[in-house]
């Protein structure tokens, strides 16, 4: 394994004992001192077995996707009206939009796309369901994609519509409203891996998705700044501060970040190159 998977480990158990021992400035950086030595250590452990990974043989890319992650804030900025999370410290109110905790949220937030591909590239060098194949032909017409899209449109409006009832919509808008544009534009898709009955893409997809937000959710619980979630109807048997059902939302939002990755993907290809692709 390469040394910075070693270094990476580390930082996961210091992050880990300062959650305990809180060591300023060390516990205000908690999140990120954990998820990057996560990222470090997953990203040694798939060069290990692929030859091939982000820090070691696409660093561009990777500089690429923190700086996509940053994206993020705009989920916050729709928290605005819908209010089914909100941070605390210590217990006390904590105020995201402040300027230096603006400044903490962003590096934080750096974490999330590099975290998702580190995920799905060690799951993909298993060749997790490689033999998994559709056994329903779909008739991918104009019509249908366009629906697709209105239905995106849906789910992205009516939450800030109508923010209770509605509010678990906003989870599949990018996805929806991305994912045929992109089929459209001949760029890798979800509707693509249907058409040609190839599961294993979307899967490991879901599969990172779910493995990330338990991680989110498990580091999240013993940090000192943390996210609370109160959510209407669905907020029953949490576990740690997400309830139960929330957990499918990062189904759907793993398939987002695919989707919007390949909506920017051609827009990078010839100032970084061949990137690592998820397909």
């Amino acid at each position: 394994m390469r040394w910075y998977g070693w270094l990476g480990a580390l930082m996961m158990i210091f992050a880990e004992l300062n959650f305990i021992l809180k060591i300023e400035p060390f516990a205000m950086f908690g999140s990120q001192i954990i998820w990057f030595g996560f990222i470090f250590l997953i990203d040694a452990l798939v060069y290990a077995r692929s030859r091939r990974s982000l820090l070691s043989t696409n660093r561009a890319q990777f500089l690429l996707l923190l700086l996509l992650s940053t994206g993020w804030w705009i989920f916050e900025i729709i928290n605005i009206r819908l209010g089914t999370w909100h941070f605390i410290s210590e217990g006390q109110p904590y105020n995201l939009f402040a300027p230096v905790h603006v400044l903490i949220a962003t590096t934080a937030i750096f974490v999330a796309l590099p975290a998702f591909f580190e995920i799905f590239g060690l799951f993909k060098s298993f060749n997790l369901f490689s033999q998994v194949r559709l056994n329903i032909r779909f008739k991918i017409t104009k019509t249908f994609l366009l629906s697709i899209i209105g239905f995106g449109v849906f789910c992205l409006a009516t939450p800030l519509i109508s923010p209770k009832p509605f509010f678990p919509l906003i989870w599949f808008a990018f996805f929806f409203i991305l994912d045929p544009i992109n089929y459209l534009r001949n760029q890798p898709s979800i509707i693509g891996h249907l058409k040609d009955k190839k599961l294993q893409v979307p899967l490991i997809l879901m599969l990172s998705g779910i493995t990330q937000g338990f991680l989110w959710e498990v580091w999240n619980f013993w940090a000192p700044v943390k996210w609370v979630y109160t959510v209407p109807y669905f907020g029953f048997f949490k576990v740690f501060e997400m309830p139960i059902l929330g957990y499918l939302g990062y189904l759907f939002s793993a398939l987002s970040l695919y989707s919007i990755y390949y909506s920017v993907y051609p827009l990078f290809r010839k100032k970084f190159g061949r990137l690592i692709e998820l397909n």
